[in-house]
């Protein structure tokens, strides 16, 4: 398995804890992609893909567990 296999599946471990968050509040999250310069991109659903208050979702939950879980990430997009 290569190094961009491995930090995949951290990557979509990390999100596996912080969807059950984003179900309660009638939403979910997608892995989209893990690019070569270190960048995330996930796809919010449901409710979260249409909430004003995604992008805060998305930079203090969802990318501070990707961070904390796998340090070669640099930062999360959504897409």
């Amino acid at each position: 398995m290569s190094n961009h296999d491995e930090i995949k599946l951290k990557v979509m471990k990390a999100l596996d804890e912080v969807r059950p968050y984003l179900q309660a509040d009638g939403g979910d999250i997608e892995f989209v992609n893990y690019t070569d310069d270190g960048i995330v991109e996930v796809r919010l659903q449901g409710a979260c893909g249409s909430c004003p208050m995604s992008t805060m979702t998305l930079r203090a939950g969802v990318e501070r567990a990707i961070l904390r879980n796998v340090p070669e990430v640099k930062r999360v997009e959504a897409v």
